[in-house]
């Protein structure tokens, strides 16, 4: 199944029967010590996150060239300065954005693609990965803002296709190569061209964020149909 990766750190507790008062004492100063530093990193992290969130949004509403890290500063509640503590520029601020945001689902795709399971199984998690997890969130913005930014700003282009497309791509030739192999696939068409796959999806943004208003789009029903074109009716 397609599931976005995380890691969760797990604390860990020791007793010491022999100097149970000796022991707990020092880890009262220990941890009182421990104290403020943790109360420090737990802010910073808080900071770093309010200013990703505000970037999100003046990226979103502005346009990346259009958008300045002053009024990412005021979104956020800090002082401009403040940014520079935890991103070198505008650019790369962008570029943490794309990292944050996006690999969890270029995890969970390629951690599903190891997997062997039919490409109908496959098909239909990525179907619903992307609404939930793309559509249904601000994932969908960093990719529209890809899309409409990134020839002005090759660095970006260069960096979400390292980040982002040639991990999925690859780990999707991997699974269309098995599924040929299965004779789920009548030839490597798939293999060869591997955006096929996202076409709908990329296609569903770009009308969402243009036509939406006039003619909501359903995109379940667009994937599906998609898929049956490619993969018949057995395979969708």
């Amino acid at each position: 199944m397609i599931r976005l990766l995380n890691t969760r750190n797990t604390p860990t507790n020791c007793t010491d029967a022999v100097t149970a008062r000796p022991v707990v004492s020092a880890r009262r100063r220990s941890g009182a010590a421990r104290a403020p530093a943790g109360a420090r990193a737990q802010r910073a992290a808080e900071r770093r996150d309010a200013i990703l969130a505000a970037a999100l949004d003046e990226f979103a509403a502005e346009g990346f060239a259009a958008a300045r890290l002053d009024d990412v500063a005021k979104r956020a509640g800090v002082a401009k300065g403040t940014i520079y503590l935890y991103f070198a520029d505008k650019e790369t601020l962008f570029q943490e954005l794309i990292r944050t945001q996006l690999s969890p689902v270029v995890g969970g795709v390629i951690h599903a693609s190891h997997a062997d399971i039919p490409l109908k199984v496959f098909a239909g998690q990525l179907l619903e990965v992307f609404v939930r997890e793309v559509l249904g969130t601000r994932r969908k913005d960093v990719i529209r803002l890809m899309i409409t930014e990134g020839q002005r700003f090759p660095k970006l282009a260069e960096f979400y296709f390292h980040e982002v497309i040639a991990p999925v791509m690859e780990a999707v030739r991997a699974l269309m190569r098995r599924a040929l192999e299965r004779g789920e696939l009548k030839d490597d068409a798939l293999i060869r061209h591997p955006q096929l796959l996202a076409a709908p999806g990329i296609m569903s943004i770009v009308w969402g964020g243009l036509f939406e208003r006039f003619e909501p789009l359903d995109v379940r029903s667009l994937m599906r149909a998609h898929f049956e074109i490619m993969f018949g009716n057995e395979n969708a």
